[in-house]
This record gives C-alpha cells, structure tokens and sequence, in this order.
C-alpha cells in the first residue's frame, strides 16, 4: 500500500525533470556591495567638492615647508627640496604668535562653553514649556535672530561695547555667544522633544528638583548634541576675523586671523612666511574638526528624529 504513492510521487518528479521543471538550487545570495547601486552623480559631485579643498590645502602646506627662493619659483605644486621650517620660524617671531594663539583660544574656549550652558538651559525650558505662548514665542524670536547677521548690527555693537568698556576679547566671547544662541537651541530643543518625559517625572517621582533633574539626568543625555554644538562654535569662533577686528581696540590683543592681516605687509613677497602663518593659524581648527566630525553627523540625526 505504501509503495504505490512513493512510486507515484517518483513518476511526477520524472515527468516535472522531462518538462524542465526540476527543483533548482536556490539562488546565493548577493554581496552587499553588489546589491547597493553607486549613486555616481553624487559620488562625482563629493569629489570636486573635496578637490577644490585638497587642492589649495596641499599647496598651503607645500608652500609652507619651502625656502624663500622655492617658493617665488613660480611651481607652487612642486615639493619642497630640501623641506625647511625657516617660514615658521620668522611668522612665529612676526606676529608674535603665542600672544595671539592664546587669546584666539580664550574666547573660543568660553564661547563653547558659554553656549553649550546657556542654550542647553534654555532649550530645556522651551521645550518643556512649549503649551506656553511666551516659551514658544520666545522659541520664534530666537529663531529669527537667526537671519540677522553680524554685519548689519556691526556699527550699534561697536558703540555699546565701547561705552560699556567691553571693546576687549571679553566683549567678543559675549557676542559670539549670543550670536551663537538661536543656531544652537533649535538643535537643543529637537534633541530634548525626542527624549521622554517619563523619565523626567520618575525623577520627580523620587523627589528630584527642576535644577538636579536637568543637571544629573537631561545634561548627560545631551552630550551628543552638546559636542555637535560644541564643534559648531568652535569652528564659528577660532576662524572668525571681523568681529574682533571691530570689536577689540587694542592691536595687541587680537586673535590669529586678525594678527594675520595686520602683519600681511610685512610678508612682502615672503609666500613661505605667509603660508606657514596660514597653516600655524588653521591647523588648530583641522585637528578638531577630524577628531570630531563624527559627533556632527550623529547629534544632527539624532536631533532630526523628532521635531
């Protein structure tokens, strides 16, 4: 009895062979590189925009390691031979280069700090409040501060600080702070609306206050963010040249861009001096910027997952 549906099941697999039906092996499956399809218009395009950055950054740091008479040979791509740091040496002495690297340094480093903590604070209560009109409004006006730039309210801003003695590098981090502000809470305020607010009551719960709430439990969780907003004034801030130089009265007391053009008649035709200053000047800011581009990338999707 057993052998004629076996005997039948073997004839259907005979007639499924002849027919060219056979059971096939299953397919393997692809790479993953061969499964994603290269998008070569954009691929094209990241590669200009990286060249017209590679291009003048190799001929900065080739410039900068060649003698005076290398670099007025007219090869600005050619290497140098022998490599010489005699241009570091004369824009170090020049531009009095520790001075001014050091008081680039304080109002970049109390600019980050100042917005990280104010705009982290406000953010919280903006969005923590945001049923009231005066926290939303005040959300839009901040926003708004957004399309006014520098430049327009450059001459009231060096009359005030003037007449409040603030025409110093203090003046500077105050107002790069504020102007700082509106860029950094809309990232604050769409990192906090994606954060749950049952955590925050578990932590009233158990008897936390408004102050140890933000500080132990919603500070931590922004550190993401916080180091987004970070890079961001920090690139803001160490590359800036015309604010202090509007800002700030004495001369000598200015930041690295600024000292830079104020000592750019003293290079003369000294491409070696002027370039090594430029690199001494940047270099800062690309070391920063390749350590932590990645938190960039990462705290404005993570801010972008909510509005």
């Amino acid at each position: 009895m057993t052998t004629q549906p076996a005997l039948a099941a073997e004839d259907m697999t005979a007639e499924r062979v002849l027919d060219g039906d056979a059971p096939r092996k299953p397919a393997r499956p692809r790479s993953r590189f061969a499964m994603e399809r290269v998008n070569w218009s954009g691929t094209i395009v990241l590669a200009l925009c990286a060249i017209t950055v590679l291009i003048p950054l190799y001929v900065t740091v080739m410039m900068a390691f060649k003698t005076q008479g290398q670099a007025v040979d007219g090869n600005a791509f050619s290497l140098p031979a022998p490599w010489s740091v005699e241009g570091f040496v004369t824009a170090w002495e020049l531009t009095n280069f520790p001075r001014a690297f050091i008081i680039s340094l304080f109002i970049t480093v109390f600019t980050v700090a100042g917005t990280i903590l104010l705009a982290s604070l406000a953010s919280f209560a903006i969005s923590r409040n945001w049923d009231h009109k005066l926290f939303r409004y005040s959300f839009y006006y901040l926003l708004a501060a957004m399309f006014l730039p520098f430049p327009v309210v450059a001459l009231p801003q060096i009359q005030l600080t003037g007449l409040a003695g603030l025409d110093n590098p203090i003046g500077v981090v105050i107002l790069k702070i504020m102007f700082q502000l509106s860029f950094s809470i809309l990232l604050f305020t769409a990192f906090l609306r994606s954060i749950p607010a049952e955590l925050e009551e578990s932590a009233r719960i158990d008897g936390a206050s408004t102050w140890q709430t933000f500080w132990q439990l919603i500070f931590p969780l922004l550190a993401p963010m916080s180091a987004t907003v970070g890079i961001f004034a920090f690139l803001a801030s160490w590359n800036d040249f015309m604010m202090p130089s509007l800002i700030i009265s004495d001369p000598a007391s200015q930041t690295l861009p600024v000292v830079q053009n104020i000592f750019q008649t003293q290079f003369s035709n000294n491409y070696n001096v002027s370039f090594a200053s430029y690199l001494m000047a940047m270099a800062p800011a690309i070391v920063v910027y390749l350590f932590t581009q990645r938190w960039v990338v990462e705290g404005v999707t993570q801010g972008a997952v909510k509005g």
